[in-house]
């Protein structure tokens, strides 16, 4: 591990402490989930530690795994169907956030090479990537490395015009595909989002919002007919920690932060009210699909906590709750 945070950029470095710091939780152990109200699919072994979970306009439910790489399909009525992205295909390694794009029909993949993290992966590939796969037949439409000798792609957006926003973890930027084009330009680049920038969704008011897993921080990106403006963090209800997937909900925000928290987010000039919905175990990524909101349970924490013998490895969840 020593070599490794050699290897990394100040930034970097931050971010694997924070990780380290979160990774520890699971010698803590997770709360406890609520039942009442739920229901989960369980997840095969080839798809360990999943990242991020997104649904298509049928409800079916696609989920990425920071261990093993690879998308896997779920079909609405929970049943797992099938390896829709194997893992290491297309040159695909770690893979993080996923978001389904209706307009164009296909799957957006954040594939990254995190052995920075502690996490081979599947294959060898250098470097943070963006794909797009086709929803039907899982053809690679679109495949866009991130600009920057460290980069990390975490999770992403859609505007309106179909253009991408992707969260940089190693580096305090939001990059921006435009349709069309073939490289990202940074979008925004601010020191205030230097704590590991993750979530990320476009509210109702037009703009950007975006939280940072080590810091514990809600933030607002102003956007005027395509371009950034002021950034302003949010004061909210109560601290956040860990927090992770984001996605725009009604008048607000879902998100999920690690150390157990589903909440709706609702912003009300700088303030973001934080309001319980249900507790997981370490959740990594949310969604709604139908009538349900769905929440993989990541649980990274586990990732540094060494078997026991004689014990079966953890299992993984898909867990929804009713909506509200």
């Amino acid at each position: 591990m020593m070599g490794i945070s050699r290897r990394l950029s100040r930034r970097g470095k931050c971010f694997h402490r924070a990780v380290a710091l979160w990774l520890a939780i699971g010698t803590i152990g997770f709360p406890a989930l609520a039942s009442e109200g739920s229901t989960s699919v369980r997840l095969p072994d080839s798809s360990r530690f999943p990242e991020s979970v997104t649904s298509d306009a049928n409800g079916t439910l696609f989920v990425s795994s920071i261990a093993n790489g690879g998308v896997l399909k779920v079909a609405a009525n929970g049943a797992v169907t099938s390896q829709f992205l194997k893992p290491g295909d297309h040159g695909t390694r770690s893979t993080f956030g996923l978001l389904a794009d209706p307009k164009r029909g296909v799957i957006w993949v954040a594939s990254n090479d995190a052995t920075a993290l502690g996490l081979k992966g599947p294959t060898d590939t250098e470097g943070a990537w963006i794909k797009a796969f086709d929803i039907a037949t899982g053809s690679m439409k679109t495949s866009v490395r991130l600009p920057g000798a460290k980069a990390l792609a975490n999770d992403m957006a859609l505007d309106g015009d179909g253009s991408l926003y992707v969260t940089n973890t190693f580096a305090p930027q939001v990059l921006r595909l435009k349709p069309g084009a073939t490289e990202f330009e940074v979008f925004v680049d601010n020191p205030a989002l230097a704590k590991g920038l993750d979530g990320i969704a476009i509210g109702g008011d037009g703009n950007l919002y975006v939280n940072t897993f080590m810091g514990g921080e809600l933030f607002r990106v102003a956007m005027n007919q395509g371009v950034a403006g002021e950034v302003t963090q949010l004061e909210t209800t109560r601290p956040l920690k860990f927090p992770d997937g984001l996605r725009s909900f009604k008048e607000g925000f879902l998100m999920v932060e690690g150390s157990g928290a589903l909440s709706r987010v609702t912003v009300s000039g700088n303030t973001a009210r934080i309001e319980p919905i249900r507790q997981f175990a370490g959740p990594t990524g949310v969604t709604v699909a139908g009538d349900r909101i769905w929440v993989s349970e990541g649980q990274l924490g586990l990732m540094s906590k060494p078997a026991e013998a004689g014990r079966d490895g953890p299992t993984f969840h898909l867990r929804s709750v009713d909506l509200e």
